[in-house]
C-alpha cells in the first residue's frame, strides 16, 4: 500500500492497519520496520505492508518502499522463468537456506529472482553455483559504483548502493555451492523437500553426550517477547560472548548453538570437562621494571600461589588457584561479564537454568527437532 510521502510516518502506520485489517478482517498484527497485517487467504499467506511512493529506491524512507521498483523490475522479465524460480525456490527451501529473515540469513525471493534471471535459468544457476569461489560478485545492471564486503554480492539493480545478498551469511553461500555440486552429479526429487528431521527424545540425547565423550553445557531462559529479527542477532551475539569465555578459559568448544520458542537456550559443547586445580598466570616480561616489579609484589606473599618465578622468554609466572574448574562453574560465575544483547539480558536477570553433560537432555521437551538437527548435522 503506496502513501504520498509527505505523510507523517504515524499516519503511515495508522492507516496501513486500518486499510490492512478492512482488507484481511480476521488478519493479526505483527511488525517488521512497522506494522502491519498479515493473514490467509486463499492457502496463501498474504500481508498488507504500508509504504511511501517514493520517486526512487535511492529515496526510500522505509525498507518497504523498494518492493514496488522491485516489482517493476522484474515484470516482464521474470514471467519466462517462472517456473525456473519456483524451482529454485523449492531447492534453496529444501537445502534449509531460503529466507532473508536473521534466523535463517539466507536467500530471499527477490535474490533468489535475480540469480535465476542473471544465469538464464536454474540450472545454469546450480552449473556457475558449483564453480563459485566466494567472494562472488553480480552486477545486474552494471551499476559498478559501490564496494561491498560480502561472500556474495549482487548490487540491486534499482539501488545501485545495496547489497541485495547482504543478509545472506557465508554458510548458506556455501550451502548453495554444496548442493548445487551435489544435484548435478545425482539428481533427484528428494533435494527439494525441506529435511525434518525426527526429534530427538531426551533418551537420544543422554546417549549422544556419552557417545560423545564431550561436555555440552547450556543456558535456558525465558525468550524476550521481541520478533525473531530483533531477538535471534540478540542470541548471537550473546552466544558468541558465552562460546569465547569457555574458549579463553581452555574448554576447548567444539560447537555452539542457539534455540528459541516459548524458552531460549544457549548451547556450547566443551570438549574439555575439568579443569586442574592451579592456572597459569603471566606476567610482564622482568625487563619492564615498572610493571614487572608490581607484579613480582602483588603475588610475592601470597601463600595461594606458586612463584612468582620466571619463564624461559624472560616474563614472572604464578600459578594461582582457578576460580572455576568446570564450564558450569565458569558460566554460574560470569556470566554477566560477557557481551550479551540487551533484551537477552534482561530476560537472564529474571532467572536462568544451567544444564550441563546428561543435563542437556531436558531440552528435548521442546528443542527436540533442533537437537536432532544438532546431533547429525549436514552440510
Amino acid at each position: 500500500m503506496q502513501f504520498p510521502p509527505d505523510l507523517p510516518r504515524e499516519d503511515l502506520e495508522r492507516y496501513g492497519l486500518t486499510v490492512g485489517h478492512e482488507v484481511l478482517p480476521d488478519g493479526h498484527e505483527e511488525f517488521a520496520e512497522h506494522p502491519y497485517v498479515k493473514d490467509e487467504f486463499r492457502g496463501f499467506d498474504v500481508d498488507c505492508v504500508p509504504c511511501y511512493a517514493v520517486a526512487s529506491a535511492t529515496d526510500i524512507r522505509s525498507a518497504v518502499d523498494r518492493t514496488p521498483f522491485h516489482t517493476d523490475y522484474l515484470e516482464g522479465r521474470v514471467e519466462p522463468l517462472a517456473d525456473d524460480v519456483r524451482l529454485a525456490k523449492a531447492f534453496l527451501d529444501g537445502v534449509d537456506a531460503y529466507g532473508s529473515d536473521l534466523r535463517t540469513r539466507g536467500f530471499s525471493g527477490y535474490l533468489t529472482e535475480l540469480l535465476v534471471l542473471e544465469y538464464g535459468g536454474f540450472q545454469p544457476l546450480l552449473e556457475a553455483a558449483a564453480d563459485w569461489s566466494p567472494p562472488v560478485r553480480l552486477d545486474p545492471a552494471d551499476h559498478a559504483e559501490a564496494s561491498f564486503d560480502d561472500p556474495l554480492v549482487v548490487v540491486d539493480p534499482t539501488d545501485p548502493e545495496r547489497d541485495v545478498a547482504a543478509v545472506c551469511s557465508a554458510r548458506n553461500v556455501a550451502r548453495l555451492v554444496h548442493y548445487a555440486r551435489d544435484l548435478l552429479a545425482e539428481p533427484r526429487v528428494d533435494v527439494f523437500e525441506p529435511r525434518d528431521p525426527a526429534p530427538a527424545s531426551a533418551e537420544d540425547v543422554r546417549a549422544a553426550v556419552a557417545a560423545r565423550g564431550t561436555t555440552p553445557v547450556a543456558v535456558r531462559f525465558a525468550a524476550p517477547d521481541i520478533v525473531d529479527d530483533q531477538l535471534y542477532p540478540q542470541l548471537e551475539k550473546s552466544l558468541d560472548g558465552v562460546e569465547g569465555l569457555l574458549e579463553r578459559a581452555g574448554f576447548a568448544p567444539l560447537r555452539s548453538d542457539r534455540f528459541a520458542d516459548d524458552t531460549a537456550v544457549l548451547l556450547v559443547e566443551c570438549a574439555v570437562a575439568e579443569l586442574p586445580v592451579v592456572e597459569r598466570h603471566r606476567g610482564p616480561p622482568v625487563g619492564v621494571r615498572d610493571h614487572a616489579e608490581g607484579f613480582f609484589e602483588a603475588y610475592d606473599d601470597d601463600p595461594g600461589v606458586t612463584g612468582p618465578f620466571i619463564d624461559a622468554d624472560g616474563h614472572y609466572v604464578v600459578e594461582r588457584p582457578r576460580a572455576a574448574r568446570t564450564p558450569a562453574a565458569l558460566l554460574e560465575a560470569e556470566l554477566f561479564d560477557v557481551s550479551l544483547g540487551p533484551h537477552v539480558e534482561s530476560a537472564l536477570e529474571d532467572g536462568y537454568d544451567l544444564l550441563a553433560g546428561e543435563a542437556v537432555a531436558e531440552l528435548a521437551n521442546e528443542f527436540g527437532a533442533e537437537l536432532a538437527q544438532y546431533l547429525s548435522p549436514r552440510p
